[in-house]
């Protein structure tokens, strides 16, 4: 039963990444790949890695996709209200995501509790905060710099003239 739920969503996260990378309007592509995100937290945590997956969610179905979204709408790319509407032919693919992303969800909660993947004996979030800190302590503080150092470039990239 899970791998038939995991070839499921690793289809589902090639097909919305191929339709993330192939969309004209940028918006649209956002919502590809935070459902491509998505896809890709389940199949952590059917690979018994939950700390993965809510990191997944977390950091980059969250906090990267608003960050593409702020810069999106902050440079001006798309203007919705002069495109065409959508016909029937243009909601297959959120359709089809959606479809694909339900029925995962369905085969995982009709599957009997004693096989779906839970928490294991390995490394907890407090062990991981500690090894983090203490041995790559210096590497999570550049990380940071450059994080912030992106944000304070694309809003002087972004900015009025």
């Amino acid at each position: 039963m899970e791998q038939t739920v995991f070839y499921i969503l690793a289809a589902l996260v090639v097909g919305a990444t191929l339709f993330a990378v192939t969309e004209r309007h940028a918006v649209h592509a956002i919502v590809y790949l935070a459902t491509s995100f998505f896809g890709l937290a389940v199949i952590f945590y059917l690979l018994a890695a939950p700390l993965a997956a809510v990191f997944e969610v977390i950091i980059y179905a969250g906090a990267i996709m608003v960050l593409f979204l702020f810069v999106i709408m902050m440079l001006d790319l798309g203007h919705p209200e002069k495109m065409r509407a959508p016909g029937h032919l243009d909601w297959w693919p959120a359709l089809f995501l959606g479809l694909a992303v339900f029925a995962s969800f369905a085969m995982l909660a009709s599957s009997s509790p004693d096989r779906n993947p839970g928490v294991s004996g390995g490394m907890g979030i407090r062990d991981l905060a500690v090894t983090m800190y203490r041995n790559y302590g210096i590497a999570v503080e550049i990380v940071s710099f450059q994080l912030l150092f992106a944000l304070v470039g694309s809003l002087y990239l972004g900015r009025r003239k």
